[in-house]
Protein backbone atom coordinates (compact mmCIF):
# COMPACT_ATOMS: atom_id res chain seq x y z
CA UNK A 1 0.00 0.00 0.00
CA UNK A 2 2.64 1.95 1.18
CA UNK A 3 4.36 1.65 -2.19
CA UNK A 4 1.34 2.90 -4.56
CA UNK A 5 1.23 5.73 -2.68
CA UNK A 6 4.71 6.32 -3.06
CA UNK A 7 4.26 5.80 -7.16
CA UNK A 8 1.02 7.28 -7.22
CA UNK A 9 2.94 10.61 -5.36
CA UNK A 10 5.69 10.03 -7.77
CA UNK A 11 3.28 10.29 -11.18
CA UNK A 12 1.02 13.40 -9.95
CA UNK A 13 4.44 15.38 -9.19
CA UNK A 14 5.59 14.38 -12.72
CA UNK A 15 2.23 15.63 -13.86
CA UNK A 16 2.18 18.72 -12.65
CA UNK A 17 6.27 19.01 -13.36
CA UNK A 18 5.49 18.53 -17.09
CA UNK A 19 2.16 20.89 -16.85
CA UNK A 20 4.80 24.07 -15.08
CA UNK A 21 6.80 23.71 -18.37
CA UNK A 22 4.01 24.45 -20.66
CA UNK A 23 3.53 27.55 -19.28
CA UNK A 24 2.34 30.09 -16.57
CA UNK A 25 -0.57 27.54 -14.69
CA UNK A 26 -2.65 28.05 -11.45
CA UNK A 27 -3.23 25.28 -8.68
CA UNK A 28 -7.08 25.45 -9.79
CA UNK A 29 -5.21 24.61 -13.64
CA UNK A 30 -3.35 21.76 -12.09
CA UNK A 31 -5.73 20.47 -9.91
CA UNK A 32 -8.12 20.03 -13.24
CA UNK A 33 -5.03 18.70 -15.04
CA UNK A 34 -3.35 15.72 -12.51
CA UNK A 35 -7.41 15.11 -10.71
CA UNK A 36 -6.16 16.08 -7.64
CA UNK A 37 -8.17 18.77 -4.85
CA UNK A 38 -6.87 22.30 -5.63
CA UNK A 39 -6.16 22.34 -1.52
CA UNK A 40 -3.50 19.48 -2.15
CA UNK A 41 -1.53 21.45 -5.08
CA UNK A 42 0.40 23.66 -2.87
CA UNK A 43 2.36 20.80 -1.23
CA UNK A 44 3.29 19.04 -4.03
CA UNK A 45 4.30 22.42 -5.51
CA UNK A 46 6.95 23.12 -2.31
CA UNK A 47 8.39 19.77 -2.65
CA UNK A 48 8.92 20.36 -6.54
CA UNK A 49 10.46 23.59 -5.89
CA UNK A 50 13.15 21.55 -3.48
CA UNK A 51 13.84 18.90 -6.37
CA UNK A 52 13.75 21.10 -8.65
CA UNK A 53 17.04 22.23 -7.90
CA UNK A 54 18.80 19.45 -8.39
CA UNK A 55 18.00 19.19 -11.97
CA UNK A 56 18.86 22.61 -12.76
CA UNK A 57 15.84 24.26 -12.53
CA UNK A 58 13.60 26.85 -10.75
CA UNK A 59 10.38 26.91 -10.11
CA UNK A 60 8.99 30.94 -10.27
CA UNK A 61 5.53 32.69 -9.04
CA UNK A 62 4.04 35.01 -10.33
CA UNK A 63 2.43 36.55 -7.05
CA UNK A 64 -1.41 37.04 -6.90
CA UNK A 65 -3.11 40.51 -6.49
CA UNK A 66 -5.99 42.41 -5.71
CA UNK A 67 -8.77 43.05 -8.38
CA UNK A 68 -10.13 45.61 -6.28
CA UNK A 69 -6.76 47.99 -5.76
CA UNK A 70 -3.99 46.35 -7.14
CA UNK A 71 -2.12 45.27 -4.30
CA UNK A 72 0.58 42.72 -5.32
CA UNK A 73 2.09 40.23 -2.75
CA UNK A 74 5.42 39.93 -3.79
CA UNK A 75 6.83 38.83 -0.70
CA UNK A 76 4.29 35.92 0.00
CA UNK A 77 6.09 32.45 0.55
CA UNK A 78 2.78 30.08 0.31
CA UNK A 79 1.73 28.75 -2.54
CA UNK A 80 -2.19 29.31 -1.87
CA UNK A 81 -4.42 32.34 -2.44
CA UNK A 82 -4.49 35.11 0.33
CA UNK A 83 -7.43 35.27 1.99
CA UNK A 84 -7.69 39.55 1.41
CA UNK A 85 -5.90 42.38 0.84
CA UNK A 86 -4.33 44.17 3.66
CA UNK A 87 -4.55 47.19 1.75
CA UNK A 88 -7.94 47.76 1.29
CA UNK A 89 -9.55 44.21 2.47
CA UNK A 90 -10.76 43.17 -0.28
CA UNK A 91 -11.42 39.65 -1.15
CA UNK A 92 -11.47 39.25 -4.97
CA UNK A 93 -7.85 38.29 -5.11
CA UNK A 94 -6.34 36.62 -8.44
CA UNK A 95 -4.38 32.87 -7.78
CA UNK A 96 -0.58 33.05 -8.19
CA UNK A 97 0.78 31.53 -11.06
CA UNK A 98 3.47 28.93 -11.65
CA UNK A 99 5.95 28.07 -14.29
CA UNK A 100 9.23 25.92 -14.51
CA UNK A 101 12.46 27.57 -15.78
CA UNK A 102 16.00 26.69 -16.44
CA UNK A 103 18.37 28.00 -13.42
CA UNK A 104 19.47 31.68 -14.37
CA UNK A 105 17.22 33.30 -16.38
Amino acid sequence: MQKLQMEREHSIRASIHRALLDGPVTTRDLSTIVGIPEREVAAHLEHLKRSLKHHGQALLVEPPSCLDCGFEFAHRERYTRPGGCPKCRGRRITLPRFRVEPMGR
